[in-house]
C-alpha cells in the first residue's frame, strides 16, 4: 500500500481520544487510547470508531489513513502507566495487528488503507514543559518507531507536535528505520506553534534540517481560524502542507484545558472553513479531525470537498 502522496485524496479519522470518553464512555488515564486494545469492550468500540470512516471513505470513493490508537503509547508515557519498555512495545505492536485486521476485512480498490502507526509528543501536546534536542528526541522516539516498523506498518505519523526539534529527531528516527513519515504541529490561536515558532518556519526548519526527508506535513489539534491567515503568506512551505486535522472547537488550548465537556462545534461550519483551505494548499491529500470531531465533521468535509 502506498502512503498518501498527493495522487489520492485520503481521510484520517476524527478526535479518537475525545470520542472514547466522551461517546463511548470510557476513561483514558493520561489520555491514552490504547489502554483500551485489552479490554472486550474497548477493542470494540475502536473497531466500530474506525469503521465508522472507513464506511465514509468508501462512500465517496477515497482513501483512509488507519492511525493506530498509540499517541501516548511511547517509552516515557507508558512509564506514567506503569508499564514497561517491553509491554509498551507489545502494545504497539498489538495496535498495529488490529489496524492490519481492518485492513484485511475492509479495504477495497477504491478504498485504500494506509496502516500508520501514530506518534505524539514526548510532554504534554499544548504546553511542553521542557525542549528536547533533536538527537535526544530520536532517541526517545526511535523505540516506538522501530516497532512500527517491524510490525509492517505503511507509515509513521507524529501528531501535536509543539517545536521543531522533536520533529526533527522524530524524521531521524523514522530515516534509521527505514520507514516513512508525516510530521503534524499544533498552534496556537495566534497561528503559531506553542514554542512561538511560526507554523512556516518551523516546517522550513525541518526540511532543512533532515533534508526533507519528512513524507508531508500536517497541521492538528487547531482549528482553522487559528491558521488560516498564515496560509495567506504564500511560501514554499505550503507546498509541504499536506494534511488538516482540525479542532471542532474555536478555543484555545488553555480553554480546552479547562472543559469538562464536549465541544464538538458545528459540522457544517468547519467543513467549510476546511473548503476555504483548500485552494490554499496545493499539495493536500489527508483531510481529518481532531478534539471534538467524530464521524459527522468528516462526512461534512466530505460533502464540502
Amino acid at each position: 500500500m502506498p502512503i498518501p502522496d498527493g495522487e489520492r485524496l485520503f481521510i484520517g479519522d476524527g478526535g479518537l481520544e475525545t470520542t472514547m470518553i466522551f461517546r463511548e464512555g470510557f476513561e483514558l488515564p493520561e489520555f491514552a487510547a490504547f489502554t483500551q486494545l485489552g479490554e472486550p469492550a474497548g477493542r470494540k468500540a475502536l473497531r466500530r470508531y474506525y469503521d465508522d470512516f472507513i464506511a465514509i471513505a468508501r462512500d465517496y470513493g477515497i482513501g483512509f489513513t488507519l492511525d493506530t490508537p498509540t499517541w501516548r503509547a511511547s517509552a516515557g508515557w507508558g512509564e506514567k502507566l506503569g508499564l514497561s519498555p517491553a509491554a509498551i512495545a507489545d502494545v504497539n505492536r498489538d495496535a498495529v495487528e488490529l489496524a492490519a485486521e481492518i485492513r484485511a476485512a475492509e479495504e477495497g480498490q477504491q478504498t485504500p488503507i494506509a496502516v500508520c502507526g501514530a506518534l505524539g509528543p514526548e510532554g504534554d501536546g499544548y504546553h511542553p514543559d521542557h525542549v528536547l534536542g533533536a538527537g535526544d528526541a530520536e532517541d526517545c522516539h526511535a523505540p516506538q518507531v522501530e516497532v512500527f516498523a517491524a510490525a509492517g506498518v505503511d507509515m509513521v505519523a507524529a501528531y501535536t507536535l509543539t517545536y521543531a526539534e522533536e520533529a526533527i529527531g522524530m524524521v531521524g528516527a523514522a530515516g534509521a528505520a527505514g520507514v516513512p513519515i508525516s510530521i503534524s504541529f499544533t498552534v496556537e490561536t495566534d497561528g503559531r506553534l506553542p514554542s512561538e515558532e511560526p507554523l512556516g518556519e518551523a516546517i522550513e526548519r525541518v526540511d532543512a534540517e533532515t533534508g526533507s526527508a519528512a513524507a508531508y506535513f500536517m497541521v492538528n489539534c487547531a482549528h482553522p481560524t487559528h491558521f488560516g491567515a498564515d496560509l495567506e503568506t504564500g511560501g514554499r512551505w505550503l507546498e509541504r502542507l499536506g494534511g488538516i486535522r482540525a479542532n471542532a472547537s474555536r478555543l484555545s488550548h488553555a480553554e480546552l484545558d479547562e472543559m469538562d465537556s464536549l465541544d464538538d462545534g458545528d459540522p457544517e461550519e468547519l467543513a467549510g472553513e476546511y473548503r476555504d483551505l483548500g485552494p490554499k494548499l496545493p499539495a493536500l491529500r489527508v483531510l481529518g479531525g481532531c478534539c471534538g470531531t467524530d464521524r459527522r465533521h468528516i462526512a461534512a468535509i466530505c460533502d464540502a470537498l
